[in-house]
């Protein structure tokens, strides 16, 4: 059973999670890979309102998208992208990357390599995971301007996308942890967190939302992790 008390706990991440950038025209615009086609189709709507002239989808295949997009997430994206008339020569594949680091490193390469002028990006990521997206943008590539965006809805609304509530609350709380744990491990740079938002966390992951933790992470947020992996999930 979810209480009532986790909802509104789940709730707390998942506005914390919002960065409300208002969107406006970038160099390039990022769609990082995950098992939510809805980041593509958010992207498309961007790049329909003229808010980038090129877009890079990138990600290769996690544990959670092996099935549903086998020949990786970037590509899924691409043929979703298509199937909602954008121009092939406005689309770029990076297929490589496996962690939100690599999203932006790789992203980044292929750029350079085409010779692309970027001074902002565009960043389309899940609703729940703006913050992260950000931190580990500002870390990964100093000196650019990054903004984010997603899917516009609401936490209920979410929940009934992916037919799974303690999935989802499971990912806010990991989410939030990564927040806490990867600055210290060199991932994302520090970003505040309300202590309100902190104590909402710590109380889920005591209620055994603990599916998505990074494996030996803070149960506390006032510990230090060791060593994490820096993954899609």
């Amino acid at each position: 059973m979810i209480s009532e008390e986790d909802w509104q706990d789940a709730q707390l991440l998942w506005d914390y999670q919002q960065m409300h950038h208002e969107p406006r025209p970038c160099s390039v615009g990022i769609g990082l890979g995950s098992h939510d086609l809805g980041v593509a189709d958010t992207t498309v709507d961007l790049f329909r309102r003229g808010m980038m002239p090129l877009i890079v989808f990138t990600g290769a295949t996690s544990r959670t998208t092996q099935d549903r997009m086998p020949r990786g997430e970037a590509e899924h994206y691409r043929d979703r992208a298509m199937e909602l008339g954008v121009p092939a020569d406005a689309v770029l594949v990076e297929p490589r990357a496996r962690n939100t680091g690599q999203n932006i490193t790789l992203s980044r390469t292929l750029l350079e390599e085409r010779g692309i002028d970027v001074s902002s990006v565009l960043l389309v990521s899940k609703p729940y995971e703006e913050r992260r997206a950000y931190g580990t943008a500002q870390k990964m590539w100093p000196g650019i301007e990054f903004l984010c965006a997603s899917t516009p809805m609401t936490l209920p609304q979410y929940v009934a996308s992916i037919q799974d509530a303690r999935l989802v609350i499971d990912m806010l709380v990991g989410s939030l942890q990564r927040l806490l744990i990867y600055p210290a491990q060199g991932f994302i740079i520090t970003q505040d967190v309300p202590i309100a938002v902190t104590e909402a966390y710590e109380r889920l992951v005591c209620r055994g939302f603990t599916s998505r933790l990074a494996s030996g992470g803070p149960i506390n947020s006032e510990r230090n992790g060791s060593s994490q992996r820096n993954s899609h999930d």
